[in-house]
C-alpha cells in the first residue's frame, strides 16, 4: 500500500485529464510554473499529483482556478528535457488520493494529501476472473467496432484486475467528470462492472454522450 507522503504535494491541475492508478500518461509540460515544478519534484522523490480543473478555469488561468478534491499520486518514469526548456513526461498513477489543504500557492500549488486505499478483493476469485474475462471480452469488442488500428489492438488478460480496469477507464471515450466518478469507487470490482455496463449499452447503440473536449492550451501541460 502507498502511504501519503509527510511533506506537502506538488498539483499539477488539468482540464479533461483524471489519471488513474496503474496507468501511464504521457505530458508535455510548457507553462513556466509547472516546468519550475518538474525541476523541483526531480530533485525530490520525483512524484505529483494530477488533479481535474473544475468547469470554468478559463477565467483564472493564471491564477488558481480550482480543482477537485479527488486525484491521483503519480511518479515520474521516464522525463524528457527539450531544447526549449520544456519537457515530456510519461507519469504513472500510484494510488487514488484526496486534497486536504493547498499549502503554497507560488510558484505552483502544493497540497497536503491523504491516500484512498481501494477495498482489497481476492484476484484468485473465480467470480473476479470471471469479471475481468467479460470486462476484457467487451472492450475488445468496441474496438472492433472501431475499425482501423483500434480494431487490432488487445487486451492484456495478464494484468491484476484492478489495472486492467483503470486501464480501459482511461481508454474509453467518457466525459471527464464521468471519469472522476469512476476514479471515486473504492471497490475495483463495482468500478469494472460500472465501466462494462457503459461499453455494453455503447455496443448496443444506446445513448452515447459526447467525449470530453480538452483545449489545446490547457494549463502547464497535455496529453
Amino acid at each position: 500500500m502507498v502511504t501519503a507522503p509527510r511533506h506537502p504535494v506538488p498539483v499539477f491541475p488539468l482540464p479533461g485529464t483524471v489519471l488513474f492508478p496503474g496507468t501511464t500518461l504521457a505530458l508535455h509540460v510548457f507553462e513556466l510554473r509547472y516546468r519550475t515544478m518538474v525541476r523541483d519534484a526531480l530533485s525530490g522523490d520525483r512524484t505529483l499529483a494530477l488533479a481535474l480543473l473544475k468547469p470554468g478555469w478559463e477565467l483564472d488561468y493564471h491564477g488558481s482556478p480550482e480543482f477537485h478534491t479527488l486525484g491521483c499520486l503519480a511518479r515520474f518514469d521516464e522525463v524528457e528535457w527539450l531544447p526549449n526548456d520544456c519537457y515530456d513526461l510519461n507519469v504513472t498513477g500510484m494510488t487514488r488520493v484526496r486534497f486536504l489543504k493547498v499549502i503554497r500557492e507560488f510558484p505552483y500549488r502544493s497540497a497536503r494529501i491523504e491516500v484512498l486505499p481501494q477495498h482489497p478483493y481476492p484476484e484468485d476469485d473465480p467470480l473476479v476472473q470471471l469479471d475481468q474475462r467479460a470486462l476484457a471480452d467487451s472492450f475488445e469488442r468496441l474496438l472492433a467496432e472501431a475499425g482501423g488500428e483500434a480494431a487490432t489492438r488487445r487486451v492484456d488478460r495478464e494484468v491484476r484486475y484492478e489495472v486492467l480496469v483503470n486501464t480501459i477507464c482511461m481508454a474509453c471515450d467518457l466525459p471527464a467528470e464521468e471519469r472522476l466518478e469512476l476514479l471515486g469507487m473504492d471497490s475495483v470490482i463495482e468500478r469494472g462492472r460500472r465501466i462494462r455496463e457503459r461499453i455494453e449499452r455503447q455496443l448496443r447503440g444506446g445513448p452515447r454522450r459526447p467525449g470530453p473536449e480538452v483545449p489545446p492550451g490547457e494549463p502547464g501541460g497535455h496529453n
